[in-house]
């Protein structure tokens, strides 16, 4: 009997099981209708919404092109207003650079030959100061060579000395 009421335990639980399935299968079919009923308001809205968007984007392209027009005329207004005062006002200027330009031609001129005669008296000075400086560095630079020579021979003479105590020569 053991057996038997295992197996009757059992069925029991297996109905169980299968009126739950049966209530989740209920929930389920009420969900998706949900869900349809949801989707089908949201395609409703955004339907709705694309239209008024797409209204008010005609009427502010309407009301910026108003706007840039009107701007446009003021601007070209403003821009032949302005470019008559440049034009006369560069017209002015034009003449009185022209006639300082002249001015300061003449007095670059003059500076210009002032200034090449103060540099060919520098180079001059300088010319005759480099050939004294160079004489007398030719001249350190000889004694220098023979003071060299002469050391060398010193150090050669003091090497084999050296050599001729070590290998007993002397």
């Amino acid at each position: 009997m053991g057996m038997a009421a295992a197996e009757a335990d059992m069925e029991a639980r297996i109905a169980r099981l299968e009126s739950d399935v049966g209530h989740i299968r209920s929930d389920m079919a009420d969900v998706k209708s949900d869900v349809r009923s949801l989707r089908d308001k949201m395609d409703v809205m955004i339907t709705k919404l694309s239209e008024r968007i797409d209204n008010l984007g005609a009427l502010l392209s309407g009301r910026i092109d108003a706007q840039s027009t009107q701007l446009n005329g003021k601007i070209d207004a403003l821009s032949a207003q302005l470019s008559g005062k440049i034009d006369a006002r560069g017209a002015q200027l034009n003449d009185r650079i022209d006639a300082h330009g002249t001015q300061i031609a003449g007095k670059i001129d003059v500076l210009s030959r002032q200034l090449n005669d103060k540099i060919d008296g520098v180079n001059t000075s300088i010319t005759a100061l480099l050939n004294t400086k160079i004489d007398s560095v030719k001249d350190s630079i000889a004694a220098a060579k023979i003071w060299a020579l002469v050391l060398y021979m010193a150090l050669a003479g003091g090497m084999f000395g050296t050599m001729a105590r070590g290998f007993g020569w002397i």
